[in-house]
């Protein structure tokens, strides 16, 4: 069986993520690494596939049908854009762009070529989120009112002995909230306006170290999500969802949507309804699901796959991409300005 060609371009650790993937596949072939570094030539070598140091030149040579965007984040736009005028679909690792503006970039220059992106937003491809979205579809818990989200955690000291993670911009809204926000729009739909509040107190760098930001759905609900990587705390998706080995599994929750028929905790997926007369003064009944654990880095491979060859539309796109970017974005906006920062289509 032939297997669909797949360039990395970027080899660091988010794009030797991807090559660990596809490495596993039986049906995706790594064509080649693009990366100027001594480290990616030496892992192409290892690996024994084509090295490029430009990724132009690796597109104009190898010709694959997908390429990896894994590059740092100010790069991803240029590269993406090379890749679709090229003919490559490109999957784009998150976020989409360091700005707004360049993000409707690669949605214009993907309307004109008309090949897919397909953004890294890998928690939608998690079994425990589609369900999610299965549930809030069928109705199961009436019309949403209410989600809170939270993810706190204690990065280590020497992850700030890299210059950027201690300025404005390297902090845990644009890092981390990121995958929150965009998890929140996958299961709630668009966000129309976002209030905020920053902190630099526990460590006093000029990046945030916490945040809060209040969002208001296009439906009418609310929002709250909460981020902090100077907490010594369970709560977050990374540590209770098992996505990732590299951190310790806990049990507990971290996301919960309340419903006008019942509320999601999630990753548990526990369901809270009524099954008789709804009053806080009657019993509620907990029903739960339980769905087989995938990885979603190989969903989403699979997924960018079936992509590829137009069997599928893609489940995050550019303006996807661009949307979730905006509204985290407008954590940093409002949380400067302290005001209602409203999201424009």
């Amino acid at each position: 069986m032939r297997k669909t060609p797949l360039a990395v371009i970027g080899a660091g650790v988010i794009g030797r993520t991807h090559i660990d993937r596809i490495s596993r596949s039986s049906k995706l072939a790594l064509a080649a690494i693009a990366d100027p570094t001594e480290a990616g030539q030496a892992l192409a070598k290892q690996l024994g596939v084509p090295w490029f140091a430009d990724h132009r030149a690796m597109l104009e040579t190898a010709r694959p049908q997908g390429a990896i965007v894994a590059t740092p984040n100010a790069a991803h736009i240029s590269v993406a854009a090379d890749c679709l005028r090229a003919g490559a679909c490109a999957l784009v690792e998150k976020p989409v762009a360091d700005t707004v503006a360049e993000a409707r970039t690669l949605v214009e220059v993907q309307a004109r070529t008309g090949v897919p992106v397909l953004v890294g937003h890998h928690r939608r491809h998690n079994p425990i989120n589609r369900r999610a979205r299965e549930i809030l579809q069928s109705g199961r818990l009436g019309q949403p009112v209410a989600a809170t989200a939270l993810a706190t955690f204690l990065k280590p000291e020497a992850y700030f002995d890299v210059a950027w993670r201690r300025e404005k911009g390297g902090g845990p809204i644009l890092i981390n909230l990121i995958h929150d926000i965009d998890m929140l729009r996958f299961l709630l739909g668009e966000i129309v306006s976002v209030q905020a509040q920053a902190s630099h107190q526990a460590r006093g760098f000029a990046v945030e170290d916490t945040a809060a930001a209040v969002l208001r759905f296009e439906s009418g609900a609310l929002g709250t999500v909460l981020v902090s990587d100077a907490a010594a705390s369970p709560w977050c998706w990374d540590f209770c969802a098992g996505e990732q080995d590299q951190y310790p599994r806990q049990n507990v929750q971290s996301h919960f949507i309340s419903g006008t028929q019942g509320s999601l905790s999630l990753p548990d997926l526990a369901l809270w309804h009524y099954r008789g007369e709804r009053s806080w003064h009657a019993e509620l009944t907990l029903e739960q699901t339980a769905v087989h654990k995938a990885d979603p880095y190989t969903q989403q491979l699979q997924h960018f796959q079936a992509v590829i060859e137009g069997r599928e539309a893609p489940l995050c796109s550019a303006l996807d991409g661009l949307r979730t970017l905006r509204a985290t974005l407008a954590v940093h906006e409002a949380a400067l300005s302290g005001r209602t920062v409203a999201l424009d289509d």
